[in-house]
């Protein structure tokens, strides 16, 4: 069994679902378990939607879902001309949401909004599929993937989840040979769905890689594999045939955006090997991530703009370390915020984060009942793991470094224009 992840950017036309399917009937004969982002740019369209319902503008949130809706009937009909009627209902199940005034949480609303975006484009795919003669079983998540209430950044009740998957998934595997699900979301105990944080559908897919015990899991993405940086950034980068699961780990850690941080451990714990290939090149070798041991990796960067030196000092000259450090460590957590990189002086903590206005202005409020509070922005944050100095002094040239941590594999730096 063979556990397959595609993201927004694999099915965000009706070319490229196409494209799946030609890549998923390619493995026919094989029991499948295909896990699928939604289409495109959704998730962002969805956002905005919940953030202007939370303002009270339903009038104008209900527009905007009109017009998810419409690019997605759009798409469901370039594919096929059979009707899904299964979509006026996950349409509703948003709808009747947005004619309710919020009297919840924002982050409450984000999800119950948010995850129907893996819900539709799963729905008109798994629907596509079986008018193209690839039998398949479509499975809504959210039966399966029991969580908390935390709510945009769940966590997974493992015990209940694998009861599920073995009661509920593997029986499906008599029927089909191929099961067409969501990432990213999952539901609490009371069915009010929630999500596991962006990008977590590679962690979804790790989930059931790790509880069918697959024989590998294969996340499918626009570039050969992974690739020692940003090609966008860097036209020079390369792709690496293959890594270390700590290796991903330490990239996803840094702020690489490859593999969602958490979908490495279920992976590791049953040495299951991780693939990365390309969905427009499938013939292509791609990376291979795994827990053998790999020598002479090339430099790998990691670049970071628009963020935020928070400096935080104590007003009455008490030691950082004497408790100070840890009340910034819970606020926090209780924001669900955190820094990119901390530097803690006797009486002063310096904190990088992501200009995230909200957060921040939260964040500042909040410390500065201890603190006086500082923030600049603009700055950038490079990370160089199996760095030299030859490669440091080139992507820093015309760079002031405001800040500088190390080791012996990896090297921070905080910069500003000149």
């Amino acid at each position: 069994m063979k556990v397959f992840k595609f993201g927004g950017a694999s099915v965000s036309t009706a070319e490229r679902i196409r494209n799946v399917k030609e890549i998923l009937a390619s493995y026919s004969g094989q029991p499948l378990l295909v896990v699928i982002s939604a289409m495109g740019k959704t998730t962002n369209a969805l956002e905005t939607v919940v953030e202007t319902f939370y303002r009270n503008e339903k009038e104008e949130a209900l527009r905007l879902f009109e017009a998810i809706k419409q690019s997605h009937l759009d798409i469901c009909t370039q594919l096929t001309p059979v009707p899904l009627p299964q979509l006026a209902d996950l349409f509703t199940e948003v709808e009747w949401l947005l004619h309710d005034k919020p009297v919840r949480n924002y982050d409450y609303y984000y999800d119950q909004v948010v995850c129907i975006g893996e819900l539709l484009s799963t729905a008109i795919i798994s629907h596509y599929l079986q008018t193209e003669g690839i039998s398949n079983q479509w499975l809504d998540v959210r039966d399966i993937i029991r969580t908390d209430n935390n709510f945009r950044d769940a966590r997974i009740d493992w015990v209940y989840t694998n009861e599920k998957v073995q009661t509920t998934v593997l029986p499906l595997f008599r029927q089909t040979q191929v099961l067409i699900t969501q990432g990213f979301i999952g539901a609490t105990d009371e069915n009010e769905s929630t999500t596991l944080g962006r990008e977590g559908s590679d962690y979804t897919a790790a989930v059931f890689t790790h509880l069918l015990d697959a024989g590998s899991q294969t996340i499918w993405k626009d570039v050969q594999g992974v690739m020692n940086a940003d090609p966008k950034l860097y036209p020079d980068a390369e792709w690496i045939r293959e890594l270390t699961y700590r290796e991903v780990i330490e990239m996803a850690y840094y702020g690489a955006q490859v593999i969602h941080p958490k979908t490495i451990k279920p992976l590791q714990n049953k040495d299951i090997p991780l693939y990365v290939k390309s969905f427009l090149h499938p013939q292509e070798e791609g990376t291979v991530i795994h827990n053998r041991n790999i020598a002479g990796l090339p430099p790998i960067i990691v670049y970071k703009q628009a963020q935020v030196l928070v400096e935080l000092t104590s007003r009455d000259y008490s030691f950082v370390s004497e408790g100070l450090n840890s009340e910034i460590d819970i606020l926090f957590q209780r924001l669900k915020f955190k820094p990119n990189l901390t530097q803690i002086t006797a009486i002063s903590i310096l904190c990088l984060t992501d200009n995230l206005e909200e957060k921040l202005d939260q964040f500042a409020q909040a410390a500065g009942g201890l603190f006086d509070v500082h923030l600049e922005k603009g700055l950038s944050l490079l990370t160089i793991r199996h760095y030299n100095e030859d490669i440091l002094a080139k992507l820093t040239a015309g760079k002031q470094i405001v800040l500088r941590q190390q080791t012996r594999e990896t090297v921070q730096v905080v910069m500003r224009e000149q």
